[in-house]
């Protein structure tokens, strides 16, 4: 009786420990959020009004055609969510409208993350007819990049391949799914589908790593090269590309119930989480096979990607429910406890020490607004 008591005491102490924590977390991002959006509002000018990162110690903003455009006014929607306050409803809804030419912006597969993250946010909590025609149109827009005979939509316009799909575009296809539901239309589900299934065939090695960047013939969609952009070598498993092909596959699962996207998403989740390289706080370095020494930096937004994407595939997962939950609840921990941005600071990031683009001297170890909006998600996901 007496170990009973003393369990049951436990089990409160620790729920206890947890729920302070919580508020804790959600305290803190709040407050380093309101400090983003003042530094935002007081050095926008022209059409930069999005953050992205820190150059130096001043903000980086950026044009709403930036593939990360969409992830601050998606952080908006999130507070708001959290709080209720109908400023931040108010500061969301400003930011939205800033988006407004990227729903018929045709330019690159990027029309997914910008789209989703701000007028998909907006639509779910207000549920207002004009978030969803945007919604819509995005889709639409994203539709005309699809190769029936690659059957995948074409990431890039630009760098040295014929036909380039990257894993992060994975990501994009919520935006499909989305439309179906919202406008009847079975062509959006089908060519997120067609899609994920060229992925599934083309992305992966034997070991459920992925590569970057696949690149297709046009005329016989037979692949032509299986190459990097953005890791270390053509053959590394660079760690946000990894997380993109967790969360991208996770999702798909969710939409579709497609068992083989559900064997997949927990295939890469094995690789990712038994991999002999993954440090002791398991916050990746920002390639899997990237020499490490004390200089090698680590990519804290693949990280919050993961843990978000684990937490969620812990819902679906019949042997790993438990595991999966608890890696994306330590990691909320530690990104709150050992990478937030100390209060006041960083021109009010929530993160530090993410890795952008490594090879192009771009963006190392510094904020970045994506991993900032998967960290509240993650937050949200778990109810912290």
């Amino acid at each position: 009786m007496r170990n009973k008591t003393f369990a049951v005491l436990a089990i409160s102490m620790l729920l206890a420990s947890c729920a302070g924590a919580q508020k804790a977390a959600w305290k803190a991002a709040e407050k380093q959020l309101i400090f983003l959006h003042d530094n935002t509002m007081k050095h926008a000018s022209g059409e930069k009004w999005f953050p992205r990162t820190l150059q130096g110690d001043s903000l980086k903003l950026v044009v709403s055609d930036d593939w990360t455009s969409g992830f601050f006014p998606g952080m908006l929607w999130m507070m708001y969510e959290k709080t209720g306050n109908s400023a931040w409803k108010e500061k969301a809804a400003f930011f939205t409208e800033k988006m407004h030419r990227e729903p018929h912006n045709a330019r690159s597969h990027d029309v997914g993350f910008k789209v989703y993250n701000s007028f998909g946010q907006a639509y779910r909590l207000t549920g207002e007819e004009k978030y969803k025609q945007a919604i819509i149109e995005g889709a639409k827009t994203l539709s005309t990049r699809f190769y029936p005979k690659v059957a995948s939509i074409k990431s890039w316009d630009f760098r040295k391949w014929e036909f380039p799909v990257i894993i992060d575009n994975m990501m994009n296809l919520e935006l499909l799914f989305a439309a179906t539901r919202l406008s009847g239309d079975s062509s959006f589900y089908k060519l997120a589908v067609t899609h994920a299934n060229t992925t599934m065939k083309n992305h992966f090695r034997n070991d459920y790593s992925s590569y970057h960047v696949i690149s297709y013939d046009t005329a016989t969609g037979e692949v032509l090269k299986r190459n990097t952009h953005q890791g270390y070598a053509d053959s590394s498993a660079w760690a946000r590309g990894q997380a993109w092909a967790l969360y991208g596959f996770t999702m798909c699962y969710r939409e579709t119930k497609d068992p083989a996207y559900l064997q997949l998403a927990e295939n890469i989740a094995g690789y990712l989480l038994n991999h002999p390289r993954l440090p002791k706080d398991r916050v990746p370095y920002w390639d899997f096979d990237a020499p490490i020494n004390a200089s090698t930096p680590r990519d804290v937004s693949a990280a919050a990607i993961m843990a978000s994407a684990l937490w969620e595939l812990g819902d679906y997962s019949k042997v790993n429910r438990t595991r999966f939950k608890n890696f994306a609840k330590n990691m909320a921990q530690t990104l709150y406890k050992s990478y937030q941005a100390p209060a006041g600071t960083a021109e009010g990031f929530l993160l530090l020490h993410s890795t952008g683009h490594l090879p192009a001297n771009s963006e190392i170890d510094v904020p970045l607004i994506y991993a900032d909006y998967y960290y509240l998600e993650l937050l949200k996901r778990i109810g912290l």
